[in-house]
């Protein structure tokens, strides 16, 4: 139902596995704030080796991440064409103050050696990779300020000049289908629905043309209007609509009534805006008396650990959520926040690109209760990051905890087996009624329930063997305290 273009994006970036759970940690002492490059270059390494040896999850010692760090700088000096034979190697003494002081006498010495041939900024993010690479942890990373631009715009909400639609093409017509209006847009303001038929755009027929050439015919500088006629279902007459353009923020959540009192929700990302996103699709929901609620996180590979909690407290009404087990924190859980909707049966989707925060909210609708998994097993990413941000822009992201669903079950590597197993569907058609047959079973589901009486899935909590784990306070991609497992796999970019 979505923007082709969107859905290749999302399946993409979920097979990079680009999947977070992440909290946003505090920002360098006032100390990082060096008068030189030079200085600035020994602040950030030595920054990066107190949160690696601190805060990672796991002990390491010195003499890991001095290697490490001589490792990253024989590298970027590799890979300009210099020879790398000259950089020392490092061997602790004995303690932290004085291992520091090693790592600078060896920035110092190789920037003299090769600040000329590799650059000096160059060869401090080399050694601030390497001994985040000598920890072995997939997850643990240096981000150079274009990636954690990158990953904070993901998170944050970009955006761009539109109508505010979510746009594909009508199989029957060819023309332009739109398949999600964004509440509050000015498409929103101006009466144009989902399902609707754009025949024109500036007088330009629409049949025939593909989903990027109608997203470059309608998008334009905001403040400038753009003329559409539109073909409603059940109207004989064409609707004439002038639109003007506004500078839209990107959703991270999806939403539209099917079988007139089912709510379906997609959620892209678990990013800063997904909570209230959420909380406004829902009030639209019980505006429209809905019965029954299907929450889609397939290709979902995470964001914030705050956003999890919050989408988990919307449907769990009281109780834990998801437990955080640390190395330098007491064991913590976090339970819901008493902002639970009126109970409705629930099902929620789920696939093996469901990864990391999103499998945080997952774990916490099975073992609740207030909701059955349908789908295939989850990606199994059971670990929390933790982002640092430095003063030139880039960032670390350190594993720091793991996390556990509120049974207790650590998912790491092992996924959440779904309470309904129904085999995969293609990346198009998900959110398609007529071929997503995830979505279908998950209709059949919620009107089984409404059927029946039942306010709520009538689920029981889940106690088996299969579960989430992972832990709070930790990032994959951004800088703070708080949490996030995100991905670029799930921002959907409108009209």
């Amino acid at each position: 139902m979505q923007d082709r273009t969107i859905l290749a994006r999302l399946g993409a970036i979920a097979a990079a596995a680009l999947a977070a759970t992440i909290v946003v940690g505090a920002r360098p002492a006032l100390s990082l704030a060096a008068t030189s490059n030079e200085d600035l270059d020994r602040s950030m390494l030595d920054y990066s080796f107190l949160r690696a040896g601190d805060e990672f999850y796991k002990s390491v010692d010195d003499q890991t991440l001095l290697d490490g760090a001589v490792a990253g700088i024989k590298k970027v000096v590799q890979s300009k064409g210099a020879d790398a034979n000259k950089v020392p190697s490092l061997h602790t003494a004995g303690s932290k103050s004085a291992d520091i002081s090693l790592l600078n006498q060896e920035l110092q010495t190789v920037e003299k050696d090769y600040s000329k041939t590799v650059g000096e900024r160059v060869i401090a993010y080399g050694a601030i990779a390497g001994m985040l690479d000598s920890l072995h942890d997939h997850w643990t990373v240096f981000m150079t300020p274009d990636e954690y631009k990158s990953l904070n715009q993901n998170l944050e909400g970009s955006g761009f000049p539109g109508i505010g639609i979510v746009i594909d093409t009508d199989p029957a017509t060819k023309s332009l289908l739109v398949t999600q209006v964004i509440s509050g847009g000015p498409a929103d303001k101006a009466g144009l629905q989902p399902g609707d038929i754009v025949l024109t755009i500036d007088g330009k027929p629409t049949a025939g043309l593909s989903v990027s050439d109608d997203s470059k015919l309608i998008r334009g500088k905001p403040g400038t209007a753009v003329s559409l006629v539109v073909q409603r279902k059940g109207q004989p007459a064409t609707l004439t609509m002038s639109i003007t353009r506004e500078f839209i923020h990107e959703p991270s959540v999806l939403a539209r009534v099917l079988d007139n009192n089912v709510g379906y929700v997609r959620l892209l990302v678990f990013g800063s805006t997904t909570g209230d996103e959420l909380n406004r699709a829902l009030e639209g929901f019980a505006r429209e008396g809905v019965k029954g609620y299907i929450l889609d996180l397939r290709y979902n590979g995470g964001g914030y650990l705050n956003a999890a909690v919050d989408v988990s407290s919307k449907f769990i009404a009281d109780g834990p959520i998801v437990s955080i087990d640390g190395r330098q924190k007491p064991f913590t859980t976090i339970n819901a926040e008493a902002t639970a909707v009126e109970a409705h049966p629930l099902a929620v989707l789920v696939n093996g690109y469901t990864a990391s925060a999103s499998e945080i909210t997952a774990g916490a609708v099975q073992d609740d209760g207030a909701g059955v998994l349908i789908g295939t097993k989850t990606y199994g990413k059971g670990e929390v990051q933790t982002i640092y941000p430095l003063p030139d822009g880039s960032a670390i992201k350190i594993t720091t905890a793991r996390y556990l669903t509120p049974s207790g079950k650590d998912i790491n590597t092992v996924g959440i087996k779904p309470d309904i197993e129904v085999a995969d569907v293609k990346p198009a058609d998900i959110g398609n009624v007529t071929s997503d047959t995830q979505l279908q079973r998950a209709l059949a589901f919620i009107h089984e329930q409404i059927a029946a009486g039942n306010t709520s899935s009538g689920a029981p909590p889940n106690t088996g063997s299969t579960g989430t784990s992972g832990s709070a306070g930790a990032t994959s991609g951004a800088a703070g305290s708080n949490g996030s497992s995100g991905t670029d796999s799930g921002k959907a970019a409108g009209q």
